[in-house]
Formats: structure tokens, sequence, C-alpha cells
């Protein structure tokens, strides 16, 4: 359930284990080496890779400290065992520019986390990214489960019960969240039959469309999700809305897919779903010989956009994480049509640039996470823009005349609040996504105003600011015309 990694070295048999039996060093300690892969996601055509990086697994230790199967009885009990976990094709993976800086989280837990276990992650300060390895060294002291993630795993059994609170929500609402219409529904279904669930709520005129992990690898997207969810529906022991949720409930109708792509979660894939689309370059047609969105291909983006369609969007924000900045920012629709638009009173085109930037702002003024400086720099041209419409912030801006805007989180710790045990991790993302609401309050009046709307009200603070991915750390290699997340051609 969202797995992934390899055994280079297990016997035939074995694909999904390895049993290694460790080397006594000196008394009561003990040490081994286990040499891991990445497995890929099946290939995608479009953009000719198999994407993989994503990885998430489960340890079982047994034998310390005179287990049953420590030795004979003359042996002396091992009390410590130091195990180097190394992912031996860590220079293969689809962005590995992005391991200096990464460390990889675990839990000790006995069994598969829960919501319950989310302030047990921490992160292993030992990782290493050295002769194309990514290496990092675990003492374990105690028997049972250790688990290890690049971001902690949202399994397909939360997203589940994520989905079934938010309705056994809506089913006992009060007159204090019954007025706001809530209604959970599917979409559609994948290429492998799971439902695409959307959580409506809001008796506004306003429409949002907020959607997340189009990348299933990138979890910290669906732990995004679920903290603006248990917001907006009073999933908490109180069951109370807060009176900014309740203002934007009444100003907007919200429309929230949690998971994009089930498959590709379940699957344990970076950025694909089950037949190996990338759902963030699935929005549009931008090669003949390559239609989409396709039903047989991309029923997820298919689906999402026939219900845009008929609802109308005035605000979208598409949630992902990114491997390589250690930065939480935004990545909008520039160099795109809209982002030079003149308005239909005849504002020259500044609103979608104004727009992207006072959210930012007000979003920034309630998350300390929250930065403009640092990003995915703009395409160079409109032409390599308009190459890129087939991304679904360009697509819903452009086809809905609004403001779009991309979310990137980091799977490193993030640099404007450093923390090196925890990093930005499942309790941040959660938060992210709470404090969405004072963002959508802030920009709501704007999202349809005419004129020059911004004179008088935005303050200087509150300009875009064009992103640079420029910054300075250890190890880091400068990006070469990385934008929408793409992967940029290894050198020659």
């Amino acid at each position: 359930d969202g797995g992934n990694i390899q055994f280079p070295n297990a016997s035939p048999g074995d694909a999904h284990g390895m049993v290694v039996h460790p080397t006594i060093t000196s008394g009561r300690t003990a040490k081994c080496t286990v040499s891991l892969h990445v497995r890929p996601d099946v290939f995608t055509s479009l953009e000719d890779i198999a994407h993989m990086q994503y990885f998430s697994f489960r340890v079982f230790v047994s034998g310390l400290h005179g287990g049953h199967d420590a030795g004979t009885a003359d042996e002396e009990p091992i009390k410590l065992l130091t195990v180097t976990y190394e992912i031996a094709n860590a220079h293969a993976v689809s962005y590995p520019e992005a391991w200096p800086g990464t460390t990889v989280f675990y839990s000790p837990r006995t069994s598969a986390p829960t919501p319950a276990d989310d302030d047990a992650w921490r992160r292993n300060l030992t990782t290493r990214y050295v002769d194309g390895k990514l290496t990092w060294t675990h003492v374990h002291s105690v028997n049972g489960s250790v688990f290890f993630s690049y971001f902690p795993m949202y399994g397909y059994e939360r997203h589940l019960k994520l989905v079934a609170d938010c309705a056994a929500a809506a089913v006992a609402a009060g007159p204090s969240l019954a007025e706001y219409r809530p209604r959970i529904a599917s979409l559609g279904q994948t290429i492998q039959g799971r439902e695409l669930e959307c959580v409506s709520i809001g008796k506004g005129t306003t429409v949002a469309w907020i959607i997340h992990r189009q990348h299933p690898g990138e979890t910290m997207a669906e732990f995004f999700a679920e903290g603006l969810l248990h917001r907006l529906l009073g999933v908490s022991p109180s069951s109370e809305l807060d009176e900014p949720t309740r203002r934007v409930l009444q100003a907007y109708r919200l429309h929230i897919v949690p998971n994009m792509c089930p498959d590709g979660s379940v699957l344990g894939h970076l950025r694909t779903n089950s037949v190996g689309a990338n759902l963030n370059r699935e929005w549009t047609t931008v090669r003949p010989d390559y239609v989409a969105p396709s039903p047989s291909r991309s029923p997820e983006v298919l689906s999402v956009l026939s219900a845009m369609d008929r609802t109308g969007v005035d605000f979208f924000l598409d949630v992902h994480g990114d491997e390589e900045l250690p930065y939480v920012f935004f990545s909008g629709a520039e160099r795109t049509p809209i982002w030079s638009k003149d308005a239909p009173d005849g504002t020259k085109g500044e609103r979608i640039r104004r727009l992207h930037g006072y959210f930012v702002s007000c979003y920034r003024r309630q998350n300390p996470d929250v930065q403009k400086e640092i990003g995915y720099p703009p395409p160079d041209s409109e032409e390599i823009a308009m190459a890129h419409m087939n991304v679904a912030t360009n697509q819903v801006s452009n086809r809905f005349d609004c403001l779009g805007l991309t979310l990137e989180m980091p799977f490193k710790d993030c640099a404007t609040n450093a923390d090196p045990e925890r990093g930005f991790d499942v309790r941040r993302a959660k938060r992210l996504g709470a404090d969405l609401v004072e963002a959508l309050e802030g920009i709501r009046p704007f999202l349809r105003a005419e004129g020059e709307f911004w004179k008088g009200v935005f303050g200087e603070e509150d300009e875009y600011v064009v992103p640079t991915d420029n910054f300075k750390e250890e190890g880091f290699v400068m990006l070469k015309k990385r934008f929408y997340s793409d992967v940029r051609p290894h050198d020659a």
C-alpha cells in the first residue's frame, strides 16, 4: 500500500523481502549493510522516461537482547545492531540532483504508522549521497519494525479513512455545517477501478478547485489535503467551525480532490498512474500523436476537467511536493496568454500577476513556511510556455480566465524554518493545508474584480516576485531551465 523498494541481492522468489544476517563485531554489537533499489514507475511515453525516486519500506529486526533466534545459549545476546542502508541506484532516479541535503524519514513503530503516529517521524541525519548511492546508518536497539520513507507514506487505507471522516461529518452535520451543503461524490473511476473522490462544501458563488497528489509519490500533498478538509468540515474533537472558516464557506463553493492518482499511490509510484501517465502532463493535447486527456490513459484528469467545465473555476490550486528546493513555493501561469491578457474593461495585462503576488502574501502572513523569492524560474519565452499548456495550472488558468497556482512543498527540510531533527514533516504539511483558509479569504474579493483594483489596496510587500532557484546550499547543483517540475535532460 504505497511502498516502493527492491532488493537487488535477494534470492529468487524473495522479490518482496530479504533476510539479512549481521556480522557480530565485538561484545554485544553487530553490523550489516543492506543494499536496496528504488523501483521505477511504468514507462511514460510522453516524457520518454520511467520515473522513480520515491521509496518507503519496513525493516523488521529480531533476535536482539537474547531473543529466541539470537543464537545458542553460550552466545552473548546482541544488544545493538548497526545497519547501513544504501540505495544503490540513487544515481539513476529522475532527480539525482535532489539527493544532496536530503535526509531520510524513519518511524520506530511496530505496525504501519497511523494518524496518531504523525508526530513520531524523525529524520536520519546520517543520510549522505556518495558515489551515486544514497546511504544512511540506523542503530536498532529493540526488536520490531522501523519504517523508512523519502517522505512519510500516505497509504490508501488512510485515504479511505479521510474520505469516510469527511462523509461522516457531512452526514452528522448539525445546522452549523449543514447550511454549507457538504457533499462527497465520485467524479469517476481510475483505470484500476478506484473512485476519484471529491469533497464539495460552501454556499458562496465563488468557485474554487483544489487538487492534490497528481504525482503520487508527493505524499505531503495529501497530508495538506487532510489538514484543509479537517478544518473545513470540523473533523476535530470540538467539531466546531472557526470564524475564518465560516466566512470562507459563506463566500466560496469549494471542490477538493484529495488524491488525483490513487492507482499510482497504491503502486508506490513517483509521478505516474498505473499505465505510465504523468497526470500533470495530461490536461490538453500538445503533441498530435499524443491525445490528452484520454479515457484509456488519464481518466482521472478527464473526469476532473469535465466537472470543472460544469461548475466553472474562479480559483485553482494544484498541490505538489518538490524534491530539490528546500522551500514552500508557488508556480503560476507565467508567460502563458493569461499572464499578459487585458481585462474585459481594457485594463492592461497585470491582473493575474497582481492576484498571484497578493495571494502568496496573504498565505505568507498566515504561515511562516511560505515565501516568494525561491521557486521555479518562469520560462524564457511565450513559445516555451505554450509547449507546457498540458500542465494543470497553465491549462486551468487560461481555460477559465482565473488565478491558478501550483503549490510545492519540500521533501527536504524547509530552509525558512530549519528543523534538522524533523524537517518539513507531516505536521507542517497539515498545518499548511489548514492555513489555506486565511489565504482564500484574503484573495476572494479580488478574484473577479475589474479595473486597477490593486491600487491603494495592495502594498509593496504584495507585489509578484520573479522567483529564482539560485540559493546557497552545500553540494547544490544549479538547475538548468527546469520549470513546472520537469525532468531536465541529463548533461551529455
